[in-house]
């Protein structure tokens, strides 16, 4: 299994990234028996439409995965609409998207079209449930319930190992504070994908985002064998939920930023 930074900065696009969106891909078996990469994207923020070309053709996307509502991590779905309709090879078919009860309302307004807009050409929308898997090829996806002010959910993807045999995982927190769900989904996994929005000491907002202290903890607590931060705000300095971090979590700790990847 292998994880790509398509987009990571906080909240918006940023000088060096554009916003959240991450591709997972993995080695299957296709229904006609060959063997291909299976790619899945998790959010499409600002900027995120483009930067995925450079690594993808969205004809080849077998599913899309939201973690919530917000404009930074979903907005981009608006870029995959009309990618998907009107391409001049054909319109593709409709993608498997997985996420919020309220994601089809959510991107009709972005959109600007009413409720006669159902974007059946270019979605398959399914509705997260927390702790019920959805198999995309040799990937398994399973939502958990995260704690922010939209409905929003992490996301564990397991599938196999990019060298050698067994089962490899890693888990995408999307934007939440700790939580019960958050920490039953971070439990054991290769590699922890968590976001770092807040310092401690300068946002004590709860139920929000995650510091890079917590993310930390968090890490530590499931037992993750690689922790990457993520969102990290524009104005914050990498450094500093690096070290944050550290403090708690004796694994490697990296930063994500766009165009890198890690084989898991």
């Amino acid at each position: 299994m292998k994880l790509t930074i398509i987009g990571c900065t906080g909240s918006m696009s940023g000088p060096r990234a554009v916003a959240s969106s991450y591709l997972v891909q993995a080695w299957g078996r296709g229904p006609d028996g060959g063997r291909r990469r299976f790619s899945v994207v998790l959010d499409l923020g600002p900027g995120s439409m483009g930067q995925l070309l450079n690594h993808l053709d969205p004809a080849e996307l077998d599913a899309l995965a939201i973690s919530h509502c917000h404009a930074d991590h979903m907005v981009d779905m608006v870029g995959m609409h009309v990618y998907r309709r009107w391409n001049p090879a054909g319109p593709l078919d409709p993608v498997l998207t997985l996420g919020p009860t309220e994601l089809m309302g959510r991107l009709r307004g972005v959109d600007g079209v009413g409720p006669e807009e159902s974007y059946a050409t270019e979605f398959s929308f399914h509705a997260a449930v927390p702790g019920t898997p959805v198999r995309v090829g040799p990937l398994t996806i399973t939502p958990f319930a995260a704690c922010h002010p939209v409905e929003a959910y992490g996301y564990r993807v397991e599938g196999p190992r990019e060298t050698g045999t067994g089962v490899a995982s890693l888990a995408f927190t999307g934007d939440t504070d700790m939580c019960e769900g958050i920490v039953a989904m971070a439990r054991g996994v290769d590699l922890l994908l968590a976001e770092a929005a807040f310092v401690e000491g300068r946002d004590t907002v709860r139920g929000m985002h995650l510091t890079g202290r917590r993310a930390g903890q968090l890490a530590a607590g499931g037992g993750a064998g690689r922790l990457v931060l993520t969102h990290i705000q524009p104005w914050t300095d990498p450094a500093v939920p690096v070290a944050e971090a550290g403090e708690v979590y004796p694994g490697p700790v990296d930063v994500a930023a766009s165009g890198a990847s890690w084989e898991i």
